[in-house]
């Protein structure tokens, strides 16, 4: 007669093992016993959402032991006290708000040309052979030369205030989307446009409907990289061309002042920015691209 299934477990040796295995798993569900306080409190966090966090608050607790270290010179490492009142000193009661506003203006007019220049282009070399061949090779020798050597230039051209400003903020935006829009129509499987035949969609209709689709998880790819390295060209601009209104304005009189808590400030305030732009850019996108999981 056969043996029943629970007959293994009369044996010595995998009994030995079931007894092993029942006195592990009571260890573990002792409080004191398994991975230290440290380590779960860790664990709960990264669960719960916070782990992105970690490194950023424990930068902040390491800014703010080494700032009161003995011997640390207040003037080269202020706390994140003195940054906290200088923040609120500039938002209640100086015009930081009217330089973020002044920064934020800018960058919006410079993203939103350099990423209507650079859907436009990326689409027409995508779906034009001809002006691939064409412009191609040009644009792509443009990507090879920094953007900062643009700014003797765009000085030159434009001057040195808004327009310049302007100007050099949307060739930041304009590479990425440019790039992006082009590889996104690329990227359009072939059969894709034989069905579009076999079902009489004509060119127009192609376009339209199969392949701009297609391509719009690449283009929101490329917006929310402009989108970043526009804010990014921001600061340049406003650090390299005339002061003016804006976050590195008040960062060059910050320098020039000597003034490192108005500096770190100005610093945590491109830092936030970016992050809220990054949170917007992936919000929007899972909202306007929503259907792809239809």
């Amino acid at each position: 007669m056969g043996r029943t299934p629970l007959e293994p477990l009369a044996s010595g040796g995998r009994r030995m093992n079931f007894t092993v295995a029942l006195g592990a798993a009571r260890a573990k569900s002792r409080p004191g016993a398994g991975p230290g306080l440290l380590s779960r409190l860790v664990s709960k966090l990264g669960a719960s959402g916070w782990r992105p966090w970690l490194a950023p608050l424990a930068a902040l607790l390491v800014w703010e032991i080494g700032a009161h270290l003995p011997g640390v010179d207040a003037r080269f490492l202020p706390s994140l006290e003195a940054v906290a009142v200088r923040g609120w000193r500039g938002f209640v009661h100086d015009d930081l708000f009217h330089h973020v506003l002044a920064s934020l203006g800018r960058d919006l007019a410079g993203f939103v040309l350099g990423a209507c220049a650079g859907v436009s282009a990326g689409l027409v070399l995508g779906f034009s052979p001809l002006a691939q061949r064409a412009l191609g090779p040009t644009l792509m020798t443009y990507r090879q030369i920094s953007l900062f050597a643009w700014i003797p230039l765009v000085s030159m051209w434009f001057g040195g205030n808004e327009a310049g400003k302007i100007a050099f903020i949307a060739m930041a935006a304009f590479q990425p989307t440019l790039v992006n829009s082009w590889r996104g129509v690329a990227e359009v499987p072939k059969s894709y446009r034989e069905l579009s035949n076999v079902l009489l969609f004509g060119r127009l209709g192609f376009v339209w409907l199969i392949a701009l689709p297609c391509a719009l998880p690449q283009i929101f790819t490329g917006l929310h990289s402009a989108l970043i390295c526009a804010w990014a060209g921001t600061v340049g601009a406003e650090l390299l061309f005339n002061i003016a209104p804006g976050i590195g304005g008040q960062m060059n009189e910050g320098q020039q002042l000597f003034q490192m808590d108005r500096l770190l400030l100005c610093i945590l305030l491109l830092g936030g920015v970016g992050l809220l732009f990054n949170l917007l850019a992936r919000a929007a996108e899972r909202r306007l691209l929503r259907w792809r999981t239809l």
